[in-house]
């Protein structure tokens, strides 16, 4: 049953949503309430552009890790795109955005298999309910894809199917709800304007998690497979950001623009500060930190894009970069094998940028700064990273463990040796001959160990 599980998930999945998705029912702009086309046009280029950032994590692990393992790698990002979409129309949206259980979980049956998700407009919105549900499904994607990078080479593919499920209903949704679907977080006025908690937070929490009960890889390895693939997903994933926050306005106007602009602001100077804080350090300005700190500075960006000014948008990216670039440092002396950096880059970007969007918000938002002490938002805040911290990383940890008693999470060591391409895919991007060697040294470690 183990090795059939898939393809029953997938079969099942198919048939139900067959017998229960419901025929999109005509707009009405009579009844409906207005829908506007420029942010409907917007709202369309910024759900693809999302959508884009998942190939573009791909590529940016794929080239980080190993010769070995660079298919598998790549393969557990694009698999979100199939797996999360599935899930998300037939529960995974209603346990986000549904009416609220406790200010903690949306009811799954509000809109379950997308009932009522239909072209008109939800209240206070001039965009189809069809287009925010499918907007949101690509933030619900690559949230799963950002964990992988802290196990990677060393996760049996399938078992990190069944915990994808499992983190999207059981970790993502509720804090998703919690922070933008009239959940607690909302309720204490918490600002996350395009997922610091939601996302950033709970997969470096996740990641930490998944680091910690795999343990250590057997053979490591510290030379990435591709350096150009880094390249290219940073440029994929910078150009999709853009989507993923200036979309977050959910509208085509002023702040939708500055949004956009505090992003790029931010990424570029991350990108220089982790560049040249290397060097101070008596460090090469590798291309690989370069873009490292291009993304940091993304994800600090994420939760103040909306709220911040240009500047602080700039001192937020090059503060954050640092910040991360010596986490990765003590992360590299301790015994923890986060394999790229997922928590020191993803985790740790998410809790500053969400601390900072409480000083530099506006007077409006309730930021410190602005509104001459006042503690409240950052007091809210802080209240959000700690319950968003324990219940990712003690929740992940469980899902973890119920992944491994029921299927086994992790590879052998032989497996890990020839590398994940071949022993969970039977691909490799290694030359004939040299696949033949691994295949044939791998088989001599298994005798060895038998």
């Amino acid at each position: 049953m183990g090795k059939r599980y898939p393809f029953f998930l997938l079969a099942a999945s198919t048939i139900l949503c067959l017998l229960f998705v419901p025929e999109y029912v005509a707009y009405n702009p009579a009844t409906d309430g207005p829908l506007d086309g420029a942010d409907i046009t917007w709202m369309l280029v910024a759900t693809a552009l999302v959508l884009l950032m998942t190939p573009g994590l791909a590529f940016f692990y794929g080239g980080m890790v190993n010769r070995r393992n660079v298919i598998s790698t790549m393969m557990q990002s694009f698999i979100c795109m199939g797996v999360v979409s599935v899930l998300w129309i037939m529960v995974g949206y209603s346990m986000a955005f549904g009416d609220s259980i406790g200010g903690v979980i949306g009811d799954p049956r509000t809109f379950l298999f997308f009932k009522d998700v239909t072209l008109a407009p939800k209240e206070g919105q001039t965009i189809p309910h069809l287009l925010f549900a499918f907007f949101q499904m690509k933030f619900a994607v690559i949230t799963p894809a950002l964990i992988t990078g802290s196990f990677a080479e060393r996760v049996r593919f399938r078992s990190y199917l069944l915990f994808t499920v499992l983190f999207i209903l059981f970790i993502y949704a509720p804090l998703c709800h919690m922070t933008w679907g009239g959940g607690l977080f909302e309720e204490w006025g918490v600002l996350d304007f395009a997922g610091g908690t939601v996302m950033h937070m709970s997969a470096g929490f996740a990641a930490l998690a998944g680091a910690f009960y795999l343990g250590k890889r057997k053979h490591v390895s510290h030379d990435p497979a591709n350096v150009p693939y880094v390249i290219l997903g940073t440029a994929m994933l910078w150009f999709g950001w853009f989507g993923f926050n200036a979309g977050s306005e959910l509208a085509a106007n002023s702040n939708t623009v500055i949004a956009l602009a505090n992003t790029m602001m931010a990424s570029a100077a991350a990108m220089i500060a982790w560049a040249f804080f290397d060097r101070m350090r008596n460090r090469k300005m590798s291309a690989v930190g370069a873009c490292i700190g291009a993304v940091v500075g993304l994800v600090a960006i994420t939760p103040a894009a909306g709220f911040v000014s240009l500047g602080e948008s700039i001192f937020i990216g090059g503060l954050s970069a640092v910040i991360s670039n010596l986490a990765v440092d003590f992360k590299n002396s301790t015994s923890l094998d986060d394999t790229l950096d997922v928590f020191p880059c993803h985790g740790l970007g998410g809790i500053v940028g969400m601390i900072l969007t409480a000083i530099f918000a506006g007077a409006a938002e309730g930021g410190l700064l602005a509104t001459g002490g006042n503690f409240g938002l950052i007091g809210a805040h802080l209240g959000a990273l700690l319950i968003t911290g324990i219940f990712s990383f003690f929740g992940s940890l469980l899902l973890f463990k119920f992944v491994d008693a029921l299927l086994h999470i992790r590879v052998t060591e032989s497996q890990e040796f020839k590398g994940l391409d071949l022993s969970q895919h039977g691909e490799s991007i290694l030359e004939p001959e040299q696949a033949q060697e691994v295949l044939a040294s791998a088989m001599d470690l298994e005798v060895a160990n038998a």
